[in-house]
């Protein structure tokens, strides 16, 4: 079994570059993807704020662009007072590579805070099976 600290690395490893000088609110991600390898990303502020993009879009970019298509597992971390969940839009982007049995897990600097099956925190998505392509 994967221990979570390779993904925890590499997010706050991202984190550590996040780009948020509006809300100081600096958060990374790590995806672990079917094949066991692992992509991470930063959220990128942006002055005209609707263009920003999330930590979790970022990862999940790289992952594409490495050519991998399923996510096994997703750790967001931010330093919060309550644990992180990805925001709507990244919860519908997440569910179009996530295996059935994909878990999320939240952390802080000190570490993961809680871990749910990604199903539950989205459970009946819009996707290709919609559109009848599954």
């Amino acid at each position: 079994m994967k221990t979570l600290d390779d993904l925890f690395e590499a997010a706050a490893a991202a984190r550590q570059k996040a780009y948020a000088p509006y809300s100081g609110f600096a958060v990374g991600a790590a995806i672990r993807a079917a094949s066991g390898a692992i992509f991470s990303g930063t959220n990128v502020e942006n002055a005209a704020y609707p263009v920003g993009t999330c930590a979790e879009a970022d990862a999940l970019a790289a992952m594409i662009a490495a050519g991998e298509r399923q996510i096994a597992e997703i750790l967001v971390l931010a330093e919060s007072p309550e644990p992180v969940m990805p925001c709507g839009a990244c919860r519908q982007r997440i569910a179009e590579f996530a295996l059935p049995d994909a878990k999320l897990h939240s952390a802080d600097p000190t570490g993961v805070r809680e871990s749910i099956a990604f199903a539950n925190l989205l459970p009946r998505p819009f996707g290709p099976r919609n559109l009848g392509l599954e």
